[in-house]
């Protein structure tokens, strides 16, 4: 089967010409997404000329009025989208889901982070507390209050607009520092001098999910559209799971 499909794609592309397609997506799925584009360069032919950004920055473009042949991003921005008729709602395709994990600079005592108990009691101790203002943010905010630690934290607690700053002030950092972001940028800065601890507990672990759809007014709409059909066969998945995109 997965030798027919590639076979279909590959007369696909016979048929039609090499095209740069524009994609917006959401800087989690990055090590995925790059994976999956030289799969399609190499299959159907045409280059994925990528624009990542976090979720608050793609609504922003949005609203902006900018327009991209595809957008992967979680499905509230998506829905907003639909709703505002800037994609086309009969092509949303899942692409998969991202979870969050702990960090330290390379060289730092590991802390315990196994259960949502030592999780708390990690944070408490820690001197500084470092994430995001997107998605993975968003949430810890939520988790923290839920337990009972917002305010003990938020006098030593940085925020970044994106994960990469985030990535790069732990690496930078002094002291007992405990960061967090999407474990899959986290996995792009593992050799520059970053750890990861592990996965958020597993019962207040946060998945945050991407689905990719064609844009309304699409420069290429018909390319668009067999790329987003690739995306459903079992190599791109499996190029996607290398990344760790599950």
């Amino acid at each position: 089967m997965k030798g027919i499909l590639i076979a279909f794609f590959c007369l696909a592309a016979t048929t039609v010409s090499a095209a740069e397609i524009k994609v917006l997506s959401g800087g989690a799925v990055e090590p995925g997404l790059e994976a999956f584009a030289q799969q399609v360069r190499r299959e159907i032919g045409h280059e994925l000329k990528i624009q990542y950004n976090t979720a608050p920055q793609i609504a922003k473009r949005l609203a902006a009025g900018e327009v991209y042949d595809i957008l992967i991003s979680p499905p509230a921005t998506i829905e907003q989208a639909v709703k505002e008729g800037k994609v086309v709602f009969d092509t949303r395709t899942q692409v998969g889901r991202v979870g969050a994990g702990i960090i330290v600079r390379t060289g730092v005592s590991m802390p315990n982070v196994a259960t949502v108990d030592a999780l708390k009691q990690a944070l408490i101790g820690a001197e500084s507390v470092v994430y995001n203002t997107a998605s993975t943010g968003i949430y810890l905010d939520k988790l923290f209050e839920k337990m009972g630690i917002a305010d003990q934290l938020k006098s030593k607690t940085t925020r970044y607009p994106n994960g990469a700053a985030v990535m790069e002030h732990v690496i930078k950092g002094k002291g007992n520092e405990i960061g967090f972001g999407a474990i899959t940028e986290i996995r792009l800065y593992e050799a520059k001098g970053l750890r990861l601890v592990g996965p958020l507990p597993a019962e207040v672990q946060n998945y945050t999910n991407y689905e990719a759809v064609l844009m309304t007014g699409a420069a290429s709409a018909d390319t668009a559209r067999a790329v987003l059909r690739y995306l459903i066969t079992p190599a791109a998945k499996a190029a996607f799971a290398a990344g760790g995109v599950e």
